[in-house]
């Protein structure tokens, strides 16, 4: 399985080897890609249908690549990043009994975003 770091620096070496770095791997370019790219992989399911597995996949994997490719630019450690908020989220939300969660659900709360 590749790791995370190795799958930047394959990234890192895609961008360079087309000069993406200097011709528009901006910060707010990436988060503008981040945000159209979500849009696409949430398009695969609109109006109910069920998605093709193949499109989510791709969407979702642009997703991702945009990301860790900011989280490069950025100087950031994805994994460090995710476990930071992970940890600020635990302490928001501490873990209730599973009956409680799921009776939240059924009475039509919404799962707490992360």
């Amino acid at each position: 399985m590749t790791t995370l770091t190795e799958l930047q620096a394959i990234l890192a070496t895609f961008a360079a080897e087309r000069n993406w770095d200097n011709a528009g791997y901006t910060p707010e370019n990436l988060a503008k890609s981040i945000s159209i790219e979500a849009a696409e992989l949430l398009e695969c399911y609109q109006w109910g249908k069920e998605p093709d597995p193949k499109d989510v996949r791709y969407e979702l994997a642009d997703v991702l690549t945009y990301c860790l490719q900011m989280a490069r630019i950025l100087g950031l450690d994805p994994a460090q990043i995710v476990l930071e908020k992970l940890e600020v989220t635990r302490k928001k939300y501490p873990p209730v009994a599973k009956e409680t969660e799921a009776k939240k659900l059924e009475d039509g709360a919404q799962s707490p975003a992360t």
